[in-house]
């Protein structure tokens, strides 16, 4: 068999005094060189002998032969190069060597370093005139700003004076807005023209000094059961809020112009104080009846007299008159008439009491007083 010729051969090229074992020694077998020939086989086919090259059929046939195949086919163990086939490595370059030290020098310091490192971001690309419209843009956004900033400071500065104005006490000395009295303020007067100047319901007070002679007219509260007043015209002490109230709806434009001046108790239109000089006529607020004259009394002295009229349109309700002297010829039961029938004239009480009107007239803020009382609770002597 083949197998048993090819290990005769073995056993013949071994060396003498070698072993079969795994641990002998490797020794290189060379075959013998292959013989090529390349030429015509006379059982190969038409197909067979076009794949070869054939020698020439005339002349001598030329054989050609190749070098030994440089490894062994038949070793013990594993397969190893041949001593003669190892290759040292070319010593590197002096520029070499020094590039590859850095690069190891570099990446163990990358390695050892723990800490990181932000690199700033790189600028966006922008399209052509993209610059120009965010500076516009910008400059646009700070001007929006400053107006904005400009219209909180003015609506701060607009609620703090609103407060403070509208807030105001109302008992504040405001500057007196009264013309210098004329002349003829020691002349006789005359009758005031008609002109309502409070209201109570149905009830009408007619102002009851002349008009020229008027210094000022307020209100104030008064206790004793008086009766609120509605007063006719418009307030010149009031607060900001309730001016504006009245600019934008209305009312109170025309008439007379009075003041409220507080007081202690009671409703705070209670009282009607007409001013007017010392010795100026007073006539009838409304048509009615006298149904009392008696001595004004305070602090134990009598100031002039405190006249009550009982009006004909609301007998329910009497109508008080005091800070005046009264007409000699009026008694009770006459019959008056309002703004005709003279009733007093204007006493001095500057110097019984301290007169709230007189911080809105030139003078001592001498005044007549009208209050409006229910008939049944108002004692007659």
């Amino acid at each position: 068999m083949a197998s048993n010729g090819i290990a005769s051969d073995a056993s013949a090229a071994r060396p003498e005094g070698g072993t079969a074992s795994g641990a002998s020694e490797v020794v290189s077998l060379r075959p013998p060189a292959w013989d090529w020939s390349f030429e015509q086989d006379a059982s190969s086919g038409a197909e067979e002998a076009s794949r070869f090259p054939q020698t020439p059929a005339a002349g001598p046939q030329r054989r050609v032969t190749y070098d030994a195949w440089d490894w062994s086919f038949l070793e013990d163990g594993a397969l190893a190069l041949d001593s003669s086939e190892t290759w040292l490595e070319p010593t590197p370059s002096p520029r070499l060597a020094l590039l590859q030290i850095r690069a190891s020098a570099a990446a163990s310091e990358l390695q050892d370093r723990g800490t990181s490192v932000t690199v700033p971001r790189m600028p966006s690309p922008r399209a052509p005139g993209q610059a120009r419209r965010t500076l516009n843009a910008r400059a646009v956004a700070r001007r929006r700003a400053r107006r904005i900033a400009g219209l909180i400071a003015v609506s701060i500065a607009l609620v703090v004076t609103f407060l403070l104005t509208a807030f105001g006490s109302g008992s504040s000395s405001p500057t007196p807005q009264t013309r210098p009295a004329s002349a003829n303020r020691f002349l006789p007067a005359g009758q005031p023209r008609p002109q309502v100047v409070a209201l109570r319901g149905s009830l009408r007070l007619q102002l009851p000094i002349d008009q020229s002679r008027v210094t000022a007219i307020g209100y104030h509260a008064a206790g004793g059961g008086a009766l609120a007043l509605e007063p006719v015209g418009r307030q010149a002490n009031e607060g900001l809020f309730a001016r504006m109230a009245r600019k934008l709806f209305g009312g109170g434009e025309h008439g007379l112009t009075y003041y409220q001046l507080g007081g202690d108790e009671g409703p705070s239109t209670a009282a009607l104080d007409v001013g007017a000089a010392v010795g100026t006529d007073v006539y009838a607020p409304v048509d009615g009846t006298i149904v009392g004259v008696t001595p004004y009394t305070l602090r134990g002295q009598t100031y002039g007299a405190r006249i009550d009229v009982q009006p004909t349109t609301a007998p329910a309700l009497v109508v008080r008159v005091t800070h005046l002297r009264p007409d000699p010829a009026l008694t009770v039961g006459s019959s008056v008439a309002a703004g005709i029938s003279k009733i007093g004239t204007i006493i001095d009480f500057s110097e019984v009491e301290k007169q709230a009107l007189a911080r809105y007239t030139q003078d001592a803020g001498n005044h007549a007083s009208f209050e409006v009382h229910p008939a049944a609770s108002l004692a007659i002597p």
